[in-house]
């Protein structure tokens, strides 16, 4: 009966859906715990890219059964247009493969909106969001004013409801100077995607717990990163959800008694979407060339935004804080490919923070955005590593490159991507239970 959660370790963007759809081979529910459409997973079998918002990389093994957990904020209009995407392609995407919490609340227009209006209004100091009405979602929910996906049950009562919250963020918006919004239209639009969505809704919680008390594999995938976590974060540069291991508990309705396996997803450089502190950010020939042109999916280009990444070398200060909040027991290191050709490596080791030099990151943004990186160099290599599926194959300065990340976090690294495509992965040891 073991669970295993998989983490973004860093800002997001490390290459989790990946990971996931890896390991998902061998899963038997793959369930999200936090976050919407804000993330972006993506997913290279043969000649095939699959991207996916909402629904959990899983889907793509058919022995898989696929949970949108109470953790999550789901746009139904969104959610429609991703399974009808994924059915194009061929996926078996029924409610008997997927399962929607009941009490996982629903963004509407409204949010999105007032997301928009939120950052317009922050100017200079704005967070950097996905616009995709996340953090407006999440408040209504703390607010105890949010709309769970279980009132989709009742078609006529759920239009109401969604009428009544735009007519009542069209207040707020009036306010920000922003349009408005038609509030029959949308109701009239979300009552139709209600009437698709029903049958998808389930008490997850149970079926969870049901599903564990069988002695099923759960492979629990999380969407952004530690470092933007609402806690744990460079708050308020952060997601309003909890993508750390509470979350995964929290976000499931599952015990801790049933976790084995936590799993960091780490690139081997740094990357950040959006505003806040990064302190080994680059510029100009480096950052470019660890950012790609944006021609290839595998480029650091937002799959959600679309928007480039801030690169830069890989941070082990922030990683090893990573590890501490989560306690993770091993990390899959991505996109080591990448990193083939340059002359030389860094990996900060500590900061500089007002003349003191430091092993853990400082508790506030202001005294982070003041960090100076104190970096150890590596020798590069110029081999081509993506037909490398063992530990041996790689150039040794590859190898011990990757050994001084686990030595830095003092955590095992049991599964390293070598390039995009589902089987560039070397795994160095088994690490999904059986």
């Amino acid at each position: 009966m073991p669970v295993t959660i998989i983490i973004g370790a860093q800002w997001g963007d490390e290459g989790k859906g990946r990971a996931v759809d890896w390991l998902a081979a061998q899963a038997d529910v793959v369930a999200r715990f936090s976050g919407g459409d804000n993330a972006g997973h993506t997913v290279y079998v043969g000649d095939e890219v699959f991207k996916m918002h909402l629904i959990p990389s899983g889907i793509l093994h058919p022995q898989a059964l696929c949970v949108l957990g109470n953790g999550m904020v789901i746009n139904p209009v969104n959610l429609l247009k991703e399974i009808d995407m994924l059915r194009e392609m061929g996926v078996d995407i029924s409610p008997s493969r997927l399962k929607i919490s009941s009490k996982a609340h629903l963004i509407t227009p409204a949010h999105i909106a007032l997301d928009a209006a939120n950052e317009k209004a922050r100017g200079k100091d704005a967070i950097g969001t996905t616009l995709r009405g996340i953090g407006p979602a999440y408040l209504d929910k703390t607010g105890r004013k949010g709309i769970r996906a279980g009132e989709m049950r009742d078609l006529e009562a759920f239009g109401e409801l969604i009428r009544q919250a735009i007519q009542s963020a069209n207040q707020t918006l009036a306010q920000y100077d922003a349009d408005l919004l038609d509030a029959q239209s949308v109701a009239e639009a979300y009552v139709q995607a209600a009437h698709q969505l029903r049958p998808y809704l389930a008490d997850t919680t149970y079926l969870l717990n049901q599903k564990l008390k069988a002695g099923a594999n759960v492979l629990c995938e999380g969407a952004q990163g530690t470092l933007l976590d609402v806690d744990h974060g460079s708050y308020p540069f952060v997601t309003s959800s909890n993508p750390t291991i509470g979350g995964a508990l929290a976000g499931l309705g599952i015990g801790a008694r049933y976790v084995q396996q936590v799993i960091g997803v780490a690139k081997c450089f740094s990357t950040r979407v959006g505003s806040g502190p990064m302190p080994t950010e680059l510029d100009g020939d480096i950052a470019n060339r660890l950012r790609g042109t944006g021609e290839n999916f595998w480029d650091e280009y937002g799959t959600t935004t679309g928007r480039p990444r801030r690169c830069g070398w890989l941070d082990a200060v922030m990683l090893r804080y990573s590890c501490d909040v989560n306690g993770y027991t091993s990390l899959a290191v991505t996109k080591m490919d990448i990193l083939s050709g340059f002359d030389e490596l860094k990996i900060a080791v500590a900061y500089e923070v007002d003349g003191v030099q430091v092993d853990y990151p400082p508790d506030t943004v202001a005294a982070l955005e003041r960090a100076k990186p104190i970096y150890e160099t590596f020798p590069g290599w110029e081999q081509d590593i993506t037909n490398a599926r063992s530990f041996s194959d790689l150039p040794l300065a590859a190898q011990n490159y990757l050994k001084r990340i686990g030595e830095l976090c003092d955590v095992p690294i049991a599964m390293i991507s070598v390039g995009p495509e589902r089987e560039q992965f070397i795994v160095m040891e088994q690490v999904l239970a059986t």
